[in-house]
């Protein structure tokens, strides 16, 4: 097991096989998938979902999403990460979050996605990160102006419309300050 960062109450590591059955329940839920673009997924398109991200992402291995757990349970409460995008012909890196709605409201994904943000800046040296947030995911938008990003723009492509959230990693920079 591959421990990538640990907050205080949370470990993020790679996803394994034994993750399948946990996060599908996240993936079927629909309520959890409201606001994500592809809605909620079967238990063949989490496996691939899960296979694909085993050891980061192919073509960005340093990057993926991650088994978000509860340190002092093991349990299984999402999947947050960073994810590759090209967007309008620049290079993304974006800051994803997903947490079991059982536990919304306990700053889970506020506090992973802080996490993220130092592992991005302190490890990865990354200068920029965005948030794709879906119009009306109210809660999403406020991570991620927890996290120091600001609403940047409104973007549509293939997946559909979403509000762009961005901030800079570099010194002086907006993002892991707030």
């Amino acid at each position: 097991m591959t421990i990538i960062l640990q907050t205080r109450r949370l470990s993020l590591r790679h996803l394994e096989p034994a993750d399948l059955q946990p996060l599908f329940e996240l993936y079927r839920d629909l309520e959890t998938r409201r606001y994500f673009p592809d809605g909620a997924r079967t238990l063949e398109e989490t496996r691939e979902e899960l296979e694909w991200f085993r050891r980061g992402h192919p073509r960005h291995p340093e990057l993926g999403l991650w088994a978000t757990v509860e340190t002092s349970t093991g349990a299984f409460l999402g999947r947050c990460g960073l994810l590759p995008w090209t967007i309008d012909g620049v290079d993304e890196v974006e800051l994803a979050y997903l947490i079991d709605r059982r536990r919304w409201g306990e700053g889970l994904a506020t506090e992973a996605a802080r996490g993220i943000v130092a592992y991005a800046r302190d490890v990865l040296r990354l200068r920029r990160l965005i948030a794709q947030v879906t119009p009306g995911n109210d809660a999403s938008a406020r991570v991620a102006v927890k996290a120091g990003m600001t609403f940047e723009r409104d973007h549509a492509d293939e997946y559909g419309p979403c509000r762009i959230y961005a901030g800079s990693l570099e010194a002086g920079g907006s993002v892991g300050s707030a």
